[in-house]
């Protein structure tokens, strides 16, 4: 299997900046990519808090995150964040990459110390074992230095650290442009191709 054709892993925590998360998930199920997604009870706490979206954590319904339909490509697999019995909390079960859109601050703690305390945190540390592909987006700011050593443990463990930063060189006019930056990156990274954003030197 190519690894176009594997599972991509998302996990939603509690950072603020879930708007990245959703438009991601949307992307992603555009592209026609198979999804296994897990969300936080503090990502489900932001979803309502800056989208209106309420989330049902024990029912989930992905029209409920992406606020309507879904595309029809790509396929969503739910996993509840106790499940510590899902496929993505075993190395055998092969992704291709798992990114955390946005991750907190005691999300990058968890992982970059492996104090997995649910699925997200778990999953994230097979990828790291496993030498896969694992992006995290943060979001806060400032940043305290045990938040910067965090990213630095994490970094040298082998995950990517992608910050929420959008930038404006691509002719922003929207908040919606700016969310587009920020996922186009993290598509780039996960391999996921997009024409999301105008790139540098193209007209």
């Amino acid at each position: 299997m190519t690894e176009s054709a594997l599972p991509l892993v998302v996990g939603i925590t509690g950072a603020s900046g879930v708007p990245y998360a959703v438009r991601l998930v949307d992307v992603l199920l555009s592209a026609g990519r198979e999804i296994h997604l897990s969300i936080s009870p503090s990502g489900q706490a932001v979803l309502r808090e800056e989208l209106g979206r309420q989330i049902d954590l024990e029912r989930f319904r992905i029209d409920d995150l992406v606020g309507g339909p879904t595309p029809a490509n790509g396929v969503v697999h739910y996993h509840h964040y106790k499940d510590l019995m899902a496929p993505i909390a075993s190395g055998s079960f092969l992704t291709a990459a798992m990114v955390i859109c946005p991750c907190s601050g005691s999300t990058l703690a968890a992982v970059a110390h492996s104090m997995g305390e649910n699925l997200i945190h778990r999953a994230a540390e097979v990828h790291l074992k496993e030498r896969r592909k694992l992006v995290v987006v943060p979001r806060e700011t400032p940043l305290s230095l045990p938040q910067l050593k965090n990213m630095q443990a994490i970094h040298e463990a082998g995950a990517v650290v992608l910050p929420a930063s959008p930038g404006f060189y691509h002719g922003a006019e929207t908040v919606a442009d700016l969310v587009d930056f920020v996922v186009a990156r993290i598509c780039d990274q996960l391999g996921v191709g997009n024409a999301l954003i105008r790139r540098w030197g193209e007209t």
